[in-house]
C-alpha cells in the first residue's frame, strides 16, 4: 500500500460529505465535533425524553430505541433494538432512529404496542416504559412472520422493571404473539363489536364497567387469566400496525455511504472507513485507535474506568469484517459480524448440514441465547468480544476447545492464522501488534464422534456475566472394542485472568476409554489443574473450583448420552442422571389474577388504569431529569470520599478549575447556613470538614456547563488523607462495640429465663441467621434541579423525591433561609421503594449552594453507579436466637438479639430496628418473649428504608428458627407454623389485642388453591427420579402493621379545588411513584363527588400547596391521603348540598356554575391523623399499628444441585386487602413486590470492600450497576403466577373497607427461599446429609450449589460451608 495517500482521500471524501441521521421521520444533519457524544445524549438534547437514562451500562434497557438501515445485500431495510447510551452517535450515521415519541402520542393516538401495555397496567412508575415499548416494537418491525411468546419474552430480556412483576408486560405483548388465533382490529376502542363494556383489567367484555356504575356499591368477581384483545397482523414493509408507521426514508434508500472523518471534544478523532485497506491505513497512522462496531466495551471503559481513545475506528462498513461464508470445511466468520448475524447463521447451517458437523455450532447458538440482552447482542461483535479478551468471556472459551483459528493481517496487508488457544497471552492482552487487526475467524465442522458443549453458571440465568463458564471437545474412535478418546479440549472462563486450558487433564484423557475410570481420574487431575488462590479476585473461590468439576461430570454424562446405541458404546446413563444434562428451555410464563369487585360511587373499587399510563408508554409522562434546563444553567457533580475512614489533610483543586467548562467549587466554607444534617438527629455533614466516614461521602460539589463536563471537573479534585481504623460489617462492630448513641431498644412478654430453665421445652436450639441487604435500584435516578428567584430571595426545586418537604427542611437549613421561601414540587418520580424517603435530600442539598451563591439554576443527577455506592440500601441484619419448644413443635420461648447495619449516620435506622421487633414474631403465638437489638455504627453510606422498612428482615429471622423447628422434630415446616399461628384475641409482645385476624383465611385458601398436599406429593416424585435436579416447595404467612411508628408522621393534608366547569383539581401530599397512589387518590374525588374519573386531575405535589407532609412511605398513603381527600371533598359538598338540592336534575358542571353564582366557596382543605394509636417503649405497650394485612404464599421452585441455577416453578399468593380501592393496581403492587422480594431472598447480593471480600478496597461498593448487581428479569418470574384477593373481608379501619399493599406481600417471596431450601435438604439427603444447615440470603447459585454437598463440593469446602456474605 506504501504512502498514507488513502487517509488523505479519506479526509477529503469526509469533508465534501454530511453526517446524516434520521429520527422519527425527521432528516437531522449532525455537526462535526460531537464524536463524544452517545446517541441518547443527543436525543435528549433534543427534546425527545422519552428515551431514557437509566444505568448507561446497556444493562437496564430503559433507553431502547430501534435503529434502521438499509442492507445492500438483502436489498431491504433491517431494524432491531439498541441500547441508545451505548451507541456512538456517529455510529448512527445513514440510519433511521425511532424513539418512542415516533410511535404514537396521547394527541394523535396510541400505536397498538403502546395501547396494549397501557390497558394491561403493563405500566407504573413508567420510567422503563418506553424502554419496553420499544424492544417489543423492534421486534414486531423486525419480524416477517408473528414472534412466538417465548421469542416476545426472550426480547425483553434486555429490559428491566423493579415495579410491575413483568406479568403485565408478557400479557400485553402476547396479543402480538402468533400463538393467538382470536383476531381483533379495533385495539383502541373500550366495547366489543356488541357494544359490550370491555373490562380495563382482562380486556374482556364483562359488566364491571358502564353497566354497573349506576349502583351505590356492587360485587363481581374477576378470574383474569392471560388473554388480552389480540392485535392484527399485517406485512406492510415489514410489519406494519397502523396507517401512521413510519417508513424508511427515501433518501437513505438512495444515499450511498461515504467515508466519515469527524472530531469531538478532547480531541477526539472518529474515522468511518469503507475498506479494509482503509483501515489499515489509519491503523498504520494512529497505533493505538481503537476499532469499534458496538461500542459495548468501549462505552463501559470510556465512561465508568476513565479510559480515553482518542482515535475511533468504526469499521461496521467494511465488506471484508463483515464476511459470513459457509465453506465446505466450516464457517468463516468476519471480525465485525454482530452477533445476532452470527446466531441467525448458525441456526441455519445446524438446519440445514448433518448433525455430525454442527455439534461446536449448537454449542455457540446455547450459549449465545444467554450471552446479553436482545440490544446488545444487535450491536456486539464477533472481534470486539474476542479482542477484548475478557476472562469471563463466554465465547472464547468455546472458540478455543472448538479449533476455531483467528486470521491477523497488519498494516502491510500480511495475514497471518494462530489458533484460538495461543491467541490470549494475559489478562485483557491477545497476540496482536499494534500494527495488526484481527480479519476472520474460522470455525471447522466437527467430526464424526467429536462433541462440544457450553458449559456457564452467571448470578442470573439472563443477560448476565458467567462466574465460571467452560468449552469442552471431545473426539472419540472405537479401538478393540471401546470407545477412546483421539482428541480433546478442555477450557475454562472465570478461573483465571485468561480463558484457560487444562492441558494435564487433556493429556490424561487422550487415549483413554470414555468410562467411569476416566471420569475418576479426570476429575482429579483437574482439581490440580485449574488453580484458584483463596483471595482470587471475584471470590466465591469453593463455588468456583467446584463449577469446573460439575461442568466437566456434565459433559462426561452429556457424551455419554449422545454415545448411546452406538455400537461397542457400553457406558449407559441412569435415568436419574439424565436431569444433570437436560438443557433449561423456559416456556412463556402465564398468570392469573383473581378478585372481587366492590365498586362504591363512579369509580372507587374499579379495576381502572393508571391515570399516567397513556402518558407513561408514549414517552411523554416528565421526569426530573426531563425537565428543560432553563438559560445560564449548570450541571453538578460531587466531590466524593475515596476512603472509608480517614482525615482529610489537603484538597487539591486546580486541576478542576482549568477543566472545561467549570464554573465553580464548592465545599463546607461555602455552606450559607448549617453544615450539619440529618431526618432525625443532626450527625451528617453536607460536605464533610474534616474527617471522612465512608468511601462516598460528600466532601464538595462542583459546577460545570454539562453534566460531562462536571463529572470530569469532579474527578480532577485531588484529595490527600491520612486512614484511620475502619468498621467495615456487623461481626467488626460487636467486637469494637460500634453503635449508635442511644438506639438499643428491649420488648419482653412473659419470663423467657424462666421458660427455658423450666423443662417446659422438650427441646432448646440456638443459632445466627445473617440477613442480606438490597439495593433499591429505583430505574430513575436521584435527581433535582434548583433555581433562585427575586435575587435569591426565594429558591424553588423540582426533585424526585418521595418527601418534598424533607427537601424543603434540608434545603432552607444549609442555606439559612425560612421554610416559607423554598418550594419543591414533584410531579412524579421513577420509583422510590424508600430509597427516596430521606436519602435524596442531601443530594438536592449540595446543588442548591451553588445554585443560590451563583444565582444560576443548577441540575444534579446522579450516575447509576454513584447513584448505587452514595444513597444507601436494605439495612443488613444479624440475628442471634434462642428457641424453647416442645417435642410438638408448640414454640414457648423466643430469645432475640437483632442488628442492623445502620452505616455511617442514623437516618432511620433506629426506626428500621423498632420495626424489625414489632414484626420478630411474625404470626406466632409464642408465650414467653425477650428481644434485644441496636443499630451498629459502621463506614459505609448510611442505609436506609426500603420496602418493608426492617419488617421482611425480623420475619425472615423467625421463619429461619421455625424451618429449623421442623427439621430438628423431622416434621414439615407448614405444620410448625400451623400449629403456632395466632388468632383473634391474642395479645402481641408488645401489649396489642388482635382483632379481625384472617391469617386462617389467607393460608386456608392458598393450601387448597395450590393443593398442597398432591404438590408434596409431586415434588418427593420427582426427586425420587431425578438425582441432580431438584424440587422443593414452601407456604410462607405475614402479617403487617400499617402505620408510622412514629405517632407525629400519622397526618396527611389534601386541597382540592372544584372548577366552575365541573372538573376538579386535588392536590395532597403524597407523591405518586409508581403505586398507583393519585389514581386511587382521583377516584376517592371521583366516587364523592359521584362524577366521572375523567373529571378529576392531579398535577403535581408541592410544598407551598400542602405543608409538612409526610414521606410517602409505610403503605399508610392511600389510606391517609385518601381521607384528607374525602375530607376535603365532603366540606365542599356540604356547601354545595344547598344549591344541589334544589337542582336535582342538573349536572355536576351546572351546580358548580350555580354555587359560583352565589359566592360558595368551591375549595377546601382537607385533614386527617390516623386515631388509636401510639406506643410507648418505656412501659413497652401500645397500638404502634392500626391495622394489619396478612397474606401467604406458595412457591415451588426447580434447582440444578450441580450448578446451583434455580427457576421458580409456580407462586401462588392470597392477600386481605379488605375491600379494595382498584384491584387491578393492588394485584400489581402484589406481583412487583413479590418479585422484588425474590430478588432479596435469591438473586441480588450486595459485594462491599469488607473483611468477607479482602480482594475489593475496603469501603468500596462492587456491585454497583446491573452489569454486577442482578435484578430480576422478565425470565426470573414464576412460570405460573397466580395471585388472589380474599373475599368479603372489609376493613372497618381504613378509608372504604380497603386495606395498604404496598410494602406486605413484599416478604411473601421468602416462600421462594424456603422451597429453594426444601429443595436442597433433598439434593443433601441423596448424599447421606439430614442435619440442619444454615443458607443465608440471597440464595445465589453459590449458595445453592455450596449448600448441596456432594462429591464435587467435598474437596473444597465442608457440609455446612457459609459462602462469604457482606453484612
Amino acid at each position: 500500500m506504501g504512502s498514507l495517500d488513502h487517509e488523505e482521500e479519506l479526509i477529503a471524501l469526509a469533508e465534501s460529505n454530511e453526517a446524516i441521521l434520521y429520527i422519527n421521520g425527521i432528516r437531522h444533519v449532525l455537526p462535526n465535533g460531537l464524536a463524544h457524544l452517545t446517541l441518547l445524549q443527543y436525543l435528549r438534547d433534543l427534546g425527545l425524553t422519552g428515551t431514557k437514562l437509566g444505568c448507561g451500562e446497556g444493562g437496564c434497557g430503559a433507553c431502547t430505541v430501534m435503529a434502521s438501515y438499509y442492507d445492500e445485500h438483502l436489498k431491504k431495510s433491517v431494524h432491531y433494538a439498541i441500547n441508545a447510551c451505548l451507541a456512538p452517535l456517529y455510529s448512527m450515521e445513514g440510519m433511521h432512529i425511532i424513539t418512542v415519541e415516533g410511535l404514537g402520542n396521547r394527541r394523535n393516538g396510541l400505536h397498538p404496542v403502546q395501547e396494549s401495555l397501557a390497558r394491561a397496567h403493563g405500566s407504573q412508575c413508567g420510567f422503563c416504559t418506553p424502554g419496553f415499548v420499544m424492544s417489543m416494537y423492534a421486534l414486531l418491525r423486525s419480524s416477517e412472520m408473528p414472534p412466538t411468546e417465548e421469542q416476545i419474552e426472550e426480547s425483553l430480556a434486555g429490559n428491566l422493571c423493579r415495579c410491575t412483576g413483568y406479568r403485565p408486560i408478557i400479557d400485553a405483548f402476547r396479543v402480538f404473539a402468533k400463538s393467538y388465533d382470536a383476531l381483533y382490529t379495533n385495539v383502541s376502542s373500550a366495547s366489543t363489536p356488541g357494544g359490550d363494556f370491555v373490562c380495563p383489567s382482562t380486556g374482556k367484555p364483562c359488566s364491571c364497567g358502564s353497566n354497573a356504575v349506576t349502583n351505590r356499591t356492587s360485587a363481581e368477581n374477576v378470574t383474569c387469566g392471560n388473554g388480552y384483545k389480540r392485535v392484527s397482523y399485517s406485512e406492510i414493509d415489514g410489519s406494519s400496525y397502523s396507517e401512521k408507521e413510519l417508513i424508511f426514508p427515501p433518501e437513505l434508500l438512495l444515499r450511498k455511504t461515504k467515508p466519515l472523518n469527524l472530531n469531538g471534544a478532547g480531541g477526539i478523532k472518529w474515522y468511518r472507513p469503507l475498506k479494509l485497506q482503509h483501515v489499515l491505513d489509519l491503523k498504520s497512522r494512529y497505533p493505538d485507535a481503537k476499532l469499534v462496531v458496538g461500542n459495548t466495551e468501549v462505552g463501559i471503559e470510556t465512561k465508568f474506568k476513565n479510559v480515553q481513545y482518542q482515535v475511533l475506528i468504526s469499521v461496521i462498513h467494511v465488506p471484508e469484517l463483515n464476511t459470513l461464508i459457509v465453506r465446505d470445511d466450516g464457517l468463516e466468520i468476519g471480525a465485525a459480524v454482530r452477533l445476532t448475524e452470527l446466531l441467525n447463521l448458525l441456526k441455519k447451517v445446524v438446519a440445514e448440514r448433518d448433525a455430525h458437523e454442527t455439534s461446536s455450532c449448537k454449542a455457540f447458538i446455547e450459549q449465545l441465547k444467554w450471552f446479553a440482552g436482545k440490544q446488545i447482542k444487535n450491536v456486539a461483535s464477533v472481534g470486539g468480544n474476542i479482542c477484548t479478551a475478557s476472562p469471563i468471556s463466554d465465547l472464547n472459551p468455546l472458540w478455543m476447545a472448538a479449533g476455531a483459528k483467528f486470521r491477523i493481517i497488519d498494516c502491510k496487508e500480511n495475514v497471518r492464522t494462530t489458533l484460538a488457544e495461543d491467541f490470549f497471552m494475559g489478562y485483557r492482552k491477545v497476540d496482536l501488534t499494534c500494527s495488526e487487526i484481527l480479519l476472520s475467524v474460522f470455525l471447522p465442522w466437527s467430526r464424526p464422534f467429536e462433541f462440544v458443549k457450553e458449559f456457564k453458571q452467571a448470578h442470573r440465568r439472563d443477560d448476565d456475566i458467567a462466574i465460571v463458564n467452560a468449552g469442552m471437545r471431545v473426539s472419540l474412535e472405537e479401538k478393540d472394542g471401546k470407545w477412546a478418546v483421539s482428541d480433546a479440549s478442555i477450557v475454562y472462563g472465570g478461573v483465571a485472568p485468561v480463558s484457560l486450558s487444562a492441558p494435564k487433564t487433556k493429556h490424561f484423557l487422550i487415549g483413554k476409554s470414555w468410562d467411569k475410570e476416566l471420569l475418576q481420574g479426570a476429575l482429579g487431575i483437574l482439581k490440580d489443574d485449574i488453580f484458584l488462590s483463596d483471595n482470587a479476585p471475584g471470590g466465591m473461590v469453593e463455588f468456583r473450583k467446584s463449577l469446573t468439576l460439575s461442568f466437566f461430570f456434565k459433559f462426561f454424562l452429556w457424551v455419554s448420552h449422545q454415545m448411546e446405541g452406538k455400537q461397542s458404546f457400553t457406558e449407559g446413563l441412569p435415568q436419574s442422571h439424565l436431569s444433570a444434562i437436560q438443557s433449561y428451555d423456559r416456556p412463556s410464563s402465564s398468570g392469573i389474577q383473581d378478585y372481587e369487585v366492590m365498586n362504591h360511587g363512579t369509580s372507587v373499587g374499579f379495576p381502572m388504569v393508571h391515570l399516567s399510563s397513556k402518558l407513561q408508554v408514549t414517552g411523554e409522562a416528565e421526569y426530573a431529569d426531563d425537565t428543560p434546563m432553563p438559560p445560564n444553567a449548570l450541571h453538578a457533580a460531587l466531590i466524593l470520599s475515596r476512603k472509608a475512614h480517614a482525615r482529610i489533610l489537603s484538597i487539591d483543586d486546580s486541576g478542576a478549575k482549568i477543566s472545561p467548562g467549570f464554573k465553580g467549587l464548592f465545599t463546607s466554607k461555602d455552606v450559607p447556613g448549617s453544615n450539619c444534617i440529618g431526618p432525625v438527629v443532626y450527625d451528617e455533614e453536607l460536605f464533610a470538614t474534616e474527617i471522612v466516614t465512608c468511601v462516598g461521602q460528600v466532601i464538595g460539589v462542583v459546577v460545570a456547563d454539562t453534566h460531562e463536563n462536571a463529572r470530569l471537573a469532579s474527578r480532577k479534585v485531588h484529595i490527600e488523607y491520612e486512614d484511620l481504623p475502619a468498621v467495615l460489617s456487623i461481626k467488626d462492630a460487636l467486637q469494637s462495640n460500634s453503635f449508635h448513641p442511644n438506639t438499643e431498644r428491649h420488648m419482653k412478654k412473659g419470663d423467657v429465663e424462666w421458660c427455658l430453665q423450666s423443662g417446659e421445652c422438650d427441646k432448646i436450639i440456638e443459632g445466627e441467621v445473617q440477613i442480606g441487604g438490597q439495593e433499591h435500584f429505583y430505574l430513575e435516578p436521584n435527581s433535582s434541579l434548583i433555581w433562585t428567584m427575586d435575587g435569591g430571595n426565594e429558591v424553588h426545586m423540582i426533585s424526585s423525591t418521595q418527601c418534598p418537604d424533607k427537601h424543603q427542611k434540608y434545603v432552607a437549613h444549609v442555606l439559612d433561609l425560612p421554610m416559607s421561601k423554598v418550594v419543591c414540587k414533584t410531579k412524579r418520580i421513577g420509583g422510590g421503594f424508600g430509597g427516596k424517603e430521606t436519602r435524596s435530600a442531601f443530594i438536592a442539598a449540595a446543588a442548591s449552594v451553588p445554585s443560590y451563591i451563583l444565582k444560576r439554576p443548577v441540575k444534579i443527577t446522579l450516575d447509576r453507579d454513584l447513584d448505587m455506592m452514595i444513597t444507601g440500601q436494605r439495612h443488613s441484619f444479624l440475628g442471634k436466637y434462642k428457641v424453647g419448644f416442645t417435642k410438638e413443635g408448640k414454640v414457648l420461648a423466643l430469645d432475640l438479639e437483632i442488628y442492623n447495619n445502620g452505616g455511617n449516620s442514623l437516618d432511620l435506622s433506629f426506626a428500621v430496628l423498632e420495626r424489625a421487633i414489632f414484626h420478630s414474631d411474625n404470626v406466632y403465638d409464642i408465650p414467653h418473649v425477650r428481644l434485644r437489638g441496636k443499630v451498629c455504627y459502621t463506614n459505609f453510606p448510611s442505609n436506609t428504608a426500603f420496602r418493608g422498612f426492617g419488617g421482611p428482615q425480623g420475619m425472615l429471622i423467625t421463619e429461619n428458627w421455625i424451618q429449623r423447628i421442623a427439621m430438628e422434630l423431622q416434621k414439615s415446616p407448614e405444620e410448625i407454623r400451623e400449629l403456632n399461628f395466632q388468632s383473634d384475641g391474642y395479645v402481641l409482645h408488645y401489649g396489642r389485642q388482635l382483632k379481625h385476624c384472617t391469617l386462617h383465611q389467607v393460608w386456608d385458601e392458598v393450601k387448597a388453591s395450590c393443593d398442597f398436599s398432591k404438590a408434596r406429593e409431586a415434588v418427593n416424585e420427582f426427586n425420587l427420579h431425578n438425582r441432580w435436579k431438584k424440587r422443593g416447595l414452601a407456604m410462607v404467612p405475614t402479617k403487617f402493621g400499617i402505620a408510622f411508628t412514629a405517632k407525629f408522621m400519622n397526618q396527611a393534608g389534601a386541597l382540592v379545588h372544584v372548577y366552575t366547569d365541573g372538573t376538579v383539581l386535588v392536590t395532597h401530599g403524597g407523591v405518586e411513584m409508581g403505586q398507583g397512589l393519585h389514581t386511587k387518590i382521583a377516584q376517592i374525588a371521583a366516587s364523592s363527588f359521584n362524577i366521572p374519573l375523567s373529571s378529576i386531575f392531579i398535577s403535581e405535589t408541592s410544598t407551598d400547596k400542602v405543608p409538612n407532609a409526610t414521606p410517602t412511605a409505610a403503605s399508610a398513603s392511600s389510606d391517609m391521603y385518601g381521607m384528607a381527600v374525602l375530607d376535603a371533598c365532603e366540606q365542599i359538598k356540604s356547601r354545595m348540598e344547598p344549591i344541589a338540592s334544589k337542582y336535582k336534575d342538573k349536572s355536576f358542571a351546572e351546580i358548580a356554575r350555580a354555587c359560583y353564582m352565589e359566592r360558595i366557596d368551591l375549595s377546601a382543605h382537607g385533614f386527617y391523623k390516623t386515631p388509636d394509636i401510639g406506643f410507648d417503649w418505656v412501659t413497652g405497650m401500645g397500638n404502634p399499628f392500626r391495622y394489619y394485612t396478612y397474606g401467604a404464599a406458595f412457591a415451588e421452585v426447580e434447582i440444578d444441585t450441580l450448578t446451583g441455577d434455580f427457576h421458580t416453578r409456580k407462586a401462588d399468593i392470597v392477600m386481605d386487602l379488605g375491600f379494595s380501592l382498584n384491584p387491578a393496581i393492588d394485584i400489581g403492587q402484589i406481583e412487583g413486590a413479590f418479585v422484588q422480594g425474590m430478588g432479596w431472598v435469591a438473586l441480588e447480593e450486595l459485594k462491599w470492600g469488607d473483611p468477607a471480600h479482602k480482594w475489593i478496597t475496603p469501603g468500596f461498593l462492587y456491585t454497583s450497576g446491573p452489569g454486577s448487581y442482578k435484578l430480576p428479569t422478565v425470565n426470573d418470574i414464576p412460570l405460573e403466577f397466580k395471585v388472589s384477593l380474599l373475599k368479603g373481608v372489609p376493613n372497618v379501619k381504613a378509608i372504604h373497607s380497603s386495606k395498604a399493599v404496598g410494602e406486605p406481600p413484599f416478604f411473601l417471596a421468602s416462600s421462594v427461599f424456603f422451597a429453594i431450601k426444601d429443595a436442597i435438604i433433598a439434593a443433601r439427603a441423596e448424599s447421606g446429609y439430614s442435619d440442619w444447615f444454615p443458607l443465608d440470603n440471597p440464595a445465589t447459585p453459590e449458595r445453592i450449589r455450596m449448600a448441596c454437598a456432594d462429591d464435587f463440593t467435598k474437596p473444597f469446602a465442608i457440609s455446612n460451608f457459609q459462602p462469604k456474605l457482606s453484612v
